[in-house]
């Protein structure tokens, strides 16, 4: 007789996957825990901007996860993964190597979407990892090198255009940042600021379905406030992307538009991974990603957990708290709660991967499991360098350098672990106020105050929502 195979494996790294990993290890799970992922190096995502322009640096943003596992007791291995048998619970590498499993954490994420659009996959820049950070960086740097050694503004003009394609929450914080430190770039190189053209192409309007759609006239005002306003342009439906170009129709009529850089944000999809699962039709949306019951398992493989934007996992819009009506609209009689799908939001991820951490060791120990309750504690929008919005708990909004500070203290406190939390709060307070405004003056004094004023009233802040997510199961 075989003997019983106890061993969770964690497909994917990101913020379900690793934070179920260190939930479990805080919880002494007595079982063994592989954590598996094609990277060396978490990417804590919403920070991948700070990361980009330089406001943060390597350490602080994606960290390696022997760093970040260090003595938990999970054990961590680089590798790709080439195919999952749910029926012979087993995991395959491309490196040939096999794992079995008692239970499996389904945490791969997403991958971007193209949608079809011509060209789009070949010639679009992508950003979501710290790769796609410097071969954007690259790109936007050869550009300019190239263009303030043309003397002609008509020539120069195609390489100093960038278009962003998509405006969700990711095209208007990448637009509102490049728009904010390429110029900065440009003119330090002895070209004229003024030059640059950030473009923002977008179907519908902006942040349209999106979480964040509280903050669009926020978030509309302060793309006009960057150090090249950003170019907006709501209705233009690109059919196809060029090395040099991009095609694109509004108002019934087809134009071009020249560019050295194009980026895309315009969607995400699940990871093929989870497409080739043989999981049928009616456990999936009409995107491909996975149903699972309220306590994260799939339903015809309970053994298998999943979360983060590989699964859809609804709950009533009356526990969700962000669509939530003022009492005095609100009709005598409450309608029925619906499912509403969660967001593909860190803060989903995180309490994801907590529940599925306590739901594991339940398991393990013969408790109940129980089922996951994600609450949504605001959104949190990066609106170029040094400004942010946040509207926190659907009630209060906060823009400019305040909202900066209660955004990065939010996203500081939900760093992986304490080491890693304390040695990335150290050295941003120490970048926001000594090096930001170093008290040569009087003033500077009095403006590094309110800094520090500042950081303590948003970390504060910070905490309250860090606590209440890790309270929220």
């Amino acid at each position: 007789m075989a003997t019983p195979i106890y061993q969770t494996i964690i497909l994917g790294g990101g913020f379900t996957g690793l934070f179920t990993a260190l939930h479990l290890s805080h919880q002494h799970y007595p079982r063994s825990v592989i954590l598996i992922d094609q990277n060396d190096r978490f990417c804590f995502k919403p920070l991948l901007y700070e990361y980009f322009s330089g406001e943060m640096d390597m350490a602080q943003v994606v960290p390696q996860y022997e760093e970040l596992l260090q003595q938990s007791g999970v054990i961590f291995v680089q590798g790709s993964v080439q195919s999952i048998d749910l029926t012979q619970q087993q995991v395959q590498l491309v490196s040939g190597d096999h794992y079995s499993y008692s239970h499996l954490v389904l945490a791969l994420g997403s991958v971007t979407g193209y949608f079809g659009v011509e060209g789009a996959k070949e010639n679009a820049l992508s950003f979501r990892t710290e790769a796609d950070a410097i071969v954007l960086d690259r790109r936007l740097r050869d550009c300019l090198q190239q263009a303030i050694h043309l003397p002609d503004l008509e020539e120069r003009r195609p390489l100093l255009t960038v278009v962003v394609v998509g405006g969700g929450p990711s095209g208007v914080e990448m637009a509102a940042t490049l728009a904010d430190f390429v110029p900065q770039w440009y003119a330090a190189m002895g070209g004229r600021a003024e030059e640059v053209r950030v473009v923002l192409m977008n179907h519908g309007q902006l942040l349209e379905g999106d979480v964040n759609h509280q903050l669009r006239t926020a978030a509309e005002q302060a793309l006009q406030e960057r150090a090249v306003p950003v170019e907006v342009m709501i209705g233009a439906k690109v059919t196809a992307v060029h090395p040099d170009r991009v095609a694109y129709q509004r108002n019934d009529q087809a134009e071009i538009l020249k560019a050295g850089t194009i980026i895309w944000t315009a969607g995400i999809m699940p990871h093929p991974l989870i497409r080739s699962l043989p999981i049928a039709d009616e456990e999936r949306d009409h995107q491909g990603r996975l149903s699972v019951t309220p306590t994260l398992q799939l339903p015809s493989f309970p053994e298998v957990f999943a979360g983060g934007d590989c699964v859809v996992d609804s709950q009533p819009e009356s526990e969700q708290e962000d669509d939530a009506e003022p009492a005095e609209h609100q009709s005598a009689q409450p309608k029925p709660a619906q499912p509403k799908p969660l967001p593909p939001t860190a803060q989903v991820a995180y309490q994801q991967g907590s529940a599925i951490a306590h739901n594991l060791n339940a398991l393990a120990l013969g408790y109940t499991l129980k089922p996951v309750r994600v609450k949504l504690r605001g959104t949190l929008l990066k609106l170029g360098l040094n400004n942010s919005a946040a509207n926190l708990f659907n009630t209060i909004e906060v823009t400019g350098e305040a909202g900066h500070l209660i955004r990065q203290g939010t996203y500081l406190e939900l760093l992986p672990t304490p080491i890693h939390n304390f040695k990335a709060t150290t050295e941003w307070l120490k970048d926001e106020v000594i090096e930001r405004y170093h008290p040569n003056s009087l003033k500077q004094v009095v403006k590094a105050a309110g800094v520090v004023g500042g950081v303590v009233l948003g970390a504060e802040i910070a905490r309250r929502i860090a606590r209440s997510l890790s309270d929220d199961r």
